[in-house]
């Protein structure tokens, strides 16, 4: 086990504590058997896309260790990177409020859809990291970075937004809420911002970037947008 392995297995494991602590304490009971379902899944879909870069491309793996608002070098993406992580806490606070107040119900086989959803969109994030080793946490141009177009690459310009956009959705009746739901708007608001920001950037310093966006029109959203 290498410093950057411990080092990206302390961050998931902060992670899932952190989100256990978002969802048990406004919840107020650990009788949530939505919240250890979502765990089980997402917290074994993550370490399987660990393990895989741990093992398979190490410098993809420092990449998303440096992550965060202090890890950006612009004051805007600091600023973004900041409302992301509160807004996607509040998704699991609201869930979790929901859940205790009794706000809305989601039938049981929803939940199980929503669960598999999460582990989809999660897989979608895998693919992309499998396609691109420069998928890098923050706005960044590598000294050998090159323009990708392939695989998901070629269908939309952002597939690891979707993936996570497919993923953030399932996630509050994933937990059992319907109200959950509005809590993801401000989070996917926020997302957008960044990515045409992320656009600009890549427009101005990857090389082949302006044609690559000529060449494949949608951002998110295959035949939509």
């Amino acid at each position: 086990m290498t410093t950057l392995n411990w080092k990206a297995l302390a961050g998931l494991v902060n992670l899932l504590v952190a989100l256990g602590v978002a969802l048990f304490l406004p919840a107020w009971t650990f009788h949530y058997w939505q919240a250890w379902a979502f765990l089980a899944v997402f917290g074994l879909s993550v370490f399987a896309i660990t393990a895989y870069l741990m093992k398979r491309d190490p410098a993809l793996l420092e990449r998303r260790v440096k992550a965060g608002p202090v890890a950006e070098t612009r004051t805007l993406q600091k600023i973004v990177q900041s409302l992301a992580s509160v807004a996607f806490v509040a998704i699991f606070v609201v869930s979790a409020l929901d859940h205790r107040r009794h706000w809305s119900r989601v039938p049981l086989p929803v939940t199980i859809a929503c669960d598999a959803l999460v582990a989809l969109g999660l897989l979608i994030v895998f693919l992309v990291f499998r396609e691109n080793t420069f998928t890098s946490a923050i706005i960044e141009v590598g000294a050998d970075q090159k323009v990708i177009s392939t695989g998901l690459y070629s269908v939309v310009r952002h597939p690891m937004y979707m993936g996570a956009f497919l993923m953030l959705l399932a996630v509050p009746p994933a937990l059992g809420s319907l109200w959950g739901l509005f809590a993801v708007i401000p989070l996917m608001v926020v997302i957008v911002w960044r990515l045409f920001d992320e656009e600009k950037f890549l427009a101005a310093k990857l090389p082949g970037y302006r044609e690559y966006q000529q060449r494949v029109k949608r951002r998110i959203v295959p035949f939509v947008w």
